[in-house]
């Protein structure tokens, strides 16, 4: 089976316009990663999530409470699409990016959208995106899940010892070199171990493919 893994980056969004269609749980939920990035972030939906109304009422996001509109676009570095039963939007807002160059999420339809959106585990500074290139992304969700529980709060202040030593060292050493092994020796010791369980249908499964293959060949 073949999937669109994509290229992954990192988009440099502060200061810059960013649209959300959609103002549920999951409008939310892509509003707080924007804001995160430093985005200026429009909300367009008639109803709006409890939240995204106080973040609206405390100025952090603009919200235009109607349907959305192709003009709504203008100016936008990237949209994001929530709306899931809406195949005639998701398909109008595909041509308009095509268009206007504008970089698109829909949810639930990667081949109506010109990015696609990893599962993203959070923990202080960390941010670590999860993709299974679209063969799984329930599976995603349950690793970004797992991994944020296995970041805990030393993870959080080591990470903090650690960019703020970055720092001292860019300022009291001159010597690169020098920098990069006091660096590589701090981390020295660290290690991330874990083990994996497999759901029962899974080895059900795998053992009915073996008899399969072991009456097929005689």
């Amino acid at each position: 089976m073949s999937h669109q893994s994509g290229f992954q980056l990192t988009l440099d969004l502060v200061g810059r316009s960013c649209l959300v269609v959609g103002g549920d749980d999951e409008a939310l939920e892509k509003v707080g990663r924007l804001l995160d990035a430093g985005a200026k972030v429009t909300v367009v939906h008639p109803t709006l999530h409890t939240e995204l109304r106080k973040l609206t009422a405390s100025a952090k996001i603009i919200h235009r409470g109607r349907t959305f509109r192709s003009t709504d676009s203008q100016g936008m570095a990237l949209i994001l699409n929530v709306l899931k039963d809406d195949l005639a939007l998701a398909k109008s807002l595909y041509e308009l990016s095509q268009a206007e160059r504008f970089l698109l999420w829909t949810i639930d339809k990667p081949e109506l959208s010109t990015v696609f959106m990893p599962a993203l585990v959070q923990r202080g500074a960390l941010r670590m995106a999860i993709s299974t290139s679209g063969a799984s992304p329930a599976l995603a969700g349950v690793l970004r899940r797992n991994l944020e529980s296995l970041f805990d709060d030393e993870f959080e202040q080591f990470l903090d010892w650690l960019g703020a030593l970055r720092e001292e060292m860019k300022k009291t050493e001159p010597s690169e070199h020098r920098r990069r092994g006091r660096l590589l020796e701090a981390i020295d010791g660290f290690k991330l171990s874990g083990e994996i369980s497999y759901p029962g249908s899974w080895k059900l499964s795998d053992e009915s493919q073996l008899e399969s293959v072991g009456k097929e060949g005689g």
